[in-house]
């Protein structure tokens, strides 16, 4: 009985194994036929566009890329955006966090309600826009930075962590003199490094992938961030090859379309996927602690 019993355990861990196999590599399949028509010319690919490896790696799309100036110039905004501002938006996000995870906050619940309702109804860019023109940001990194103070989910998903935290540590440094800076750096904080951590990576990525609010304030080319240049440069070698097909230009004068397009979405994930092993181990607790809480 016992060896009927382990015989159907192993046989279930064998088709687990085997069934999570299979979906990791068809989920992981599409990057990887990214990454290799990256490598791939137009010859080869227009032979057999599902490639597993390129038999002749060739490096022009991301020399077209990469010797490109305009992309070092979205990368050194991009960047700014990132320092700027996600110390701003976890700054604010800590702060609003903080007072509607505090049950004597006076006004709570209204504040709660109102900001939830900003979750499902927004007052449209066109007031935006009319902000920051009376403010004189447009046209500059500020726009976008403060177009984009805090996001209502990180906000709503950091106070539900904040809720679970024992009230009698809070209750004590009252007692002790402290005030609620003090307790949020001596004691929220320090105890809170996976809701930190977790809403860290969303402020990171969505920084990373900022384009909208850049399209929409900004005008001048030295400011347009990395999202908005790949555009560009993925248009304009479009352009060269629907002029290249009409026999206007040579087909070596530019690399191949869809092989930049890929490249430019490596270079676009790449940085992502550095940061993101060293959040991971607080991720999953930080999302589930401070979604479940009410």
């Amino acid at each position: 009985m016992r060896k009927r019993i382990k015989k159907k355990i192993v046989g279930m861990y064998i088709f687990v194994f085997v069934v999570l196999t299979l979906g990791g590599i068809i989920i992981l399949f599409p990057f990887w036929n990214m990454l290799v028509i990256s490598f791939t010319t137009q010859k080869e690919y227009m032979q057999t566009k599902l490639l597993f490896f390129p038999k002749n790696p060739v490096w022009d799309a991301y020399k077209a890329l990469l010797g490109d100036g305009r992309i070092w110039i979205g990368f050194r905004t991009t960047f700014l955006y990132l320092i700027l501002g996600v110390p701003l938006n976890l700054f604010l996000t800590t702060c609003l966090a903080y007072g509607l995870s505090r049950k004597d906050y006076p006004g709570r619940k209204l504040i709660r309600g109102l900001i939830l309702f900003t979750m499902l109804f927004g007052g449209g860019i066109i007031p935006l826009y009319l902000v920051m023109k009376s403010l004189n940001l447009t046209n500059t990194i500020w726009a976008v930075i403060l177009a984009y103070g805090v996001n209502t989910f990180n906000a709503i998903l950091m106070s539900n962590f904040f809720s679970s935290l024992p009230e009698s540590l809070l209750d004590s440094a009252k007692l002790d003199g402290a005030g609620d800076w003090k307790m949020i750096q001596r004691i929220i904080m320090p105890l809170s490094k996976p809701i930190f951590a977790t809403i860290s990576l969303f402020y990171i990525v969505d920084r990373w992938n900022e384009w909208y609010n850049s399209m929409i304030f900004v005008r001048k080319s030295s400011l347009q961030p990395l999202q908005l240049v790949l555009r560009s440069i993925v248009i304009d070698s479009q352009v060269k090859a629907k002029i290249s097909s009409m026999g206007v230009v040579a087909v070596e004068e530019y690399a191949f379309d869809t092989a930049i397009k890929m490249a430019a979405v490596v270079v676009t994930i790449i940085p992502v996927m550095c940061v993101f092993p060293f959040l991971q181990k607080h991720f999953v607790k930080g999302v589930m602690i401070g979604a479940v809480k009410s």
